[in-house]
């Protein structure tokens, strides 16, 4: 599972600024206006290969009241969650009472912390950094986060403080595949969960937020190990009002990101809406192995039925990998067909892909469609090769590799697909472009070309 990162500070310390040059979006508001961030947001930062969940937070002064009290405290439950803190300062402003009332905080707490002095631009570091080290919180870094300075070597540090790995205590005994059930709320998760296990395992309740933790289940099915992750699910934004609900959504992204193959349950009687394209984009992004499955399908009646299935054929065209079944967790139909989906997209996902196998399919497609040309000169494909599991990754080596436009990598993609018949689960394509050997060495002329190159530079100059 991702490990957590919170950044917390007093409010207009640069945290929402901090936050989206690490996760390279405009996702959190950023204005010199103290108070912007009243919310948490959730972003993935990669840091050299290393995945992070950031957690942007509102700023704490120690006088709040009313609505900034609530928002106080919401920062103060990220501090709990997080694996790592980024305790964020003004070196222009100083130390202030409000940055020592967090720093006690902080101490009581015992969270392993990084001081980060922002906003070191334009000032005598020496002098503006001294008065933090009284608050004796840990390692102190000068950044200004609006233009990096800083803020790689504080990261590296980030990654070298990161535990070995930052998993939940019930998943270290996760066996067998992982199957993650997502979906939003009172859509029967639970209720799916317990179908599978045969048993009631987890509560279920016919109200939204039953279930606020990701909790993970041990069980055999002929004699094959399983883990079923029974995870919160996820409202719209501007529906989340509790503090408890807002961690449950990273637990249940940390739940997808450990997952093998997930899950994502729909209420057939609310039809497809927006929020479950959003959920099946982020396991889409994590590259996890995915099964739709479209429940409460008993008792619709057959002109419902005919329309949600013409909305899943026309919006579900760019996961048209994923098998859909229609299932009642309730009274059990079509549940047990889960687990060949289940099985099927895994082994997909899983697969050991030769060089030689891949290689033959990428000369097949383009000899079929050959790649754009590019200031005149056609992008060479060479060979490929397997990158990596669960999703499948196959690597091109080719010459402009950079400039292959997303439609051909989507073809690409498709044919990979089709050709090694995968099921349930996401292709990523990664590009390698050869190095020219002759990029630096300069063209030595022969004692004939120079005369040559003479004589034309004659004719050019008589013919001006």
């Amino acid at each position: 599972m991702l490990p957590v990162i919170a950044l917390v500070g007093r409010p207009n310390v640069g945290k929402s600024t901090l936050f989206n040059r690490l996760t390279k979006s405009r996702d959190a508001l950023v204005a010199n206006y103290a108070g912007l961030t009243r919310d948490r947001k959730y972003g993935e930062a990669d840091i050299d290969g290393h995945k992070l969940l950031l957690i942007d937070t509102g700023g704490i002064s120690g006088g709040e009241e009313g609505i900034d009290a609530a928002m106080a405290e919401q920062s103060m439950l990220a501090i709990e969650e997080a694996d790592i803190v980024l305790f964020l300062v003004d070196s222009r402003a100083g130390l202030t009472p409000a940055d020592e009332m967090i720093a006690k905080r902080l101490r009581i707490r015992s969270k392993p912390t990084l001081l980060v002095a922002n906003k070191v631009d334009g000032v005598n570091p020496d002098i503006a950094l001294a008065p933090f080290y009284e608050l004796g919180i840990g390692e102190l870094f000068p950044t200004t986060a609006t233009h990096g300075r800083g803020v790689r070597t504080l990261m590296q540090r980030v990654v070298e403080g990161l535990p070995e790995q930052a998993v939940e205590e019930e998943a270290e005994g996760a066996t067998g595949i992982k199957i993650g059930i997502v979906g939003r709320p009172n859509v029967g998760k639970s209720t799916l969960v317990n179908r599978l296990l045969g048993e009631d395992r987890v509560v279920v309740y016919d109200e939204p937020g039953t279930t606020r933790d990701s909790v993970y289940i041990n069980y055999e099915r002929d004699e094959k190990p399983y883990t079923l992750i029974d995870t919160a699910g996820i409202r719209r934004r501007k529906n989340i009002k509790e503090s408890v609900e807002k961690f449950s959504i990273v637990k249940t992204l940390q739940a997808v990101e450990d997952a093998n193959v997930v899950v994502l349950v729909i209420d057939a009687r609310e039809g497809l809406v927006d929020q479950d394209m959003h959920l099946m984009g982020s396991v889409i992004q994590a590259g996890r192995a995915l099964v739709v499955a479209l429940n409460k399908w008993d008792g619709l009646e057959a002109e419902h039925r005919d329309y949600v299935k013409a909305e899943l054929e026309r919006r579900l065209r760019f996961v048209d990998f994923a098998d859909v079944h229609f299932i009642s967790a309730l009274h059990g139909t079509g549940v047990g067909h889960l687990y060949e989906s289940i099985e099927a997209a895994y082994q997909s996902a899983t697969d050991k892909l030769s060089t030689n196998h891949l290689t033959r399919i990428l000369q097949w497609a383009v000899s079929e469609h050959q790649p754009p040309l590019v200031h005149g000169h056609r992008i060479k494909l060479r060979y490929a090769h397997a990158g990596g599991q669960n999703p499948p990754v196959i690597v091109i080596h080719g010459n402009q590799t950079e400039q292959v436009p997303s439609h051909y990598v989507r073809y690409l993609e498709k044919t990979f697909r089709k050709a090694l018949e995968l099921q349930g689960t996401p292709v990523k394509i990664e590009f390698r472009t050869g190095s020219n050997p002759y990029a630096d060495k300069k063209n030595k002329l022969s004692d004939r070309q120079k005369a040559k190159k003479r004589r034309l530079m004659k004719f050019v100059k008589k013919k001006k």
